[in-house]
């Protein structure tokens, strides 16, 4: 043990300013770096279970590694910096268990202040290349696509994605605007507005909302509204449920349905609907750290997809 720490257990034979220096010395004191042993997970685990583990394909993660990790290395490799590729990997075991992040981090060799950096390092990697993977159709042609895909499912025509919003709920993020985050289930959260295709592809996102805000108040501030309205997609419109206004560019059940005309509409809109909630439900089940709750600072909440 070391000898200053002895001293404090000797009050007598300190004066009261001597004992304050050794209190304030310890308290200052650096704790040694440990550089504990990290398991290379890619030579571990077989295809199958590597896919359990992290929620991706050996082959993904290997793509996510040539997309990012320029913005993940580090300037030297000195003090056994960590790579880009146990960056990656360290990331998904926390997105595929929402577990503690010290966790995560024991599972690598990494400290606590080590696995938050990395966390939010390659989070904030992943949503600034998002806008290459995630938007609505570009050309007449995937329009067409998309829309012959959605007409399969319940012969509902013009269809270019099903639109809803979910809450991804967090701990309370205290402060003077806490109970802005806390939505009509009286828990906190992120209200995520997601436009999905036929086949559960998310095609538009939207996580920057607190949980007390109203589904069409995000609709009316995306920049998707401006998409549609203008036209860009053709004569196209979404499907929504009836937490949105009815527009002729955004379908949504009818309340009262009374003809066969108007039971059939409700059928297909519902059903052609339906894929958001199921690309949620799947969404939240491949990472159930957003399926049960986030337990990050709420400044980690600030990259706006």
């Amino acid at each position: 043990m070391n000898l200053n720490i002895l001293r404090y257990f000797d009050v007598e034979s300190s004066s009261e300013e001597e004992y304050g220096n050794i209190i304030l010395e310890y308290v200052l004191m650096r704790r040694a770096k440990i550089f504990r042993p990290r398991h290379p997970p890619l030579e571990t685990w077989d295809d199958v279970d590597f896919c359990h583990r992290y929620r991706l394909s050996k082959e993904t993660v290997l793509w996510m590694v040539t997309e990012i990790g320029n913005d993940l290395k580090t300037p030297t490799l000195r003090n056994n910096a960590i790579t880009p590729l146990e960056q990656i990997l360290l990331t998904l075991r926390f997105y595929a268990t929402g577990t503690m992040q010290q966790c995560s981090g024991d599972l690598f060799g990494m400290s606590k202040s080590a696995a938050c950096k990395v966390i939010h390092c390659v989070s904030r990697a992943i949503c600034i290349k998002l806008k290459y993977f995630i938007s609505m159709p570009r050309t007449a042609e995937e329009v067409k696509d998309v829309v012959a895909n959605f007409y399969k499912i319940a012969k509902f025509p013009s269809v270019v994605g099903a639109i809803d919003c979910s809450h991804i709920r967090i701990l309370s993020p205290g402060g003077d605007n806490a109970e802005l985050f806390r939505n009509r289930k009286d828990t906190f959260s992120i209200n995520t507005q997601a436009v999905v295709d036929a086949e559960l592809r998310i095609r538009d996102l939207v996580a920057r909302w607190p949980g007390s805000v109203h589904d069409s108040t995000i609709f009316n501030n995306s920049r998707l509204k401006v998409l549609i309205e203008s036209q860009q997609l053709g004569n196209c419109c979404l499907l929504g449920d009836r937490g949105y206004a009815l527009k002729k560019y955004l379908l949504t059940p009818l309340a009262d349905p009374q003809t066969a005309a108007e039971r059939l509409y409700n059928e297909s809109q519902i059903r052609t609907r339906n894929v958001v909630e199921r690309a949620f439900g799947v969404w939240k089940r491949r990472f159930p750290c957003i399926g049960s709750q986030l337990r990050v600072a709420l400044k980690m909440y600030s990259l706006s997809l």
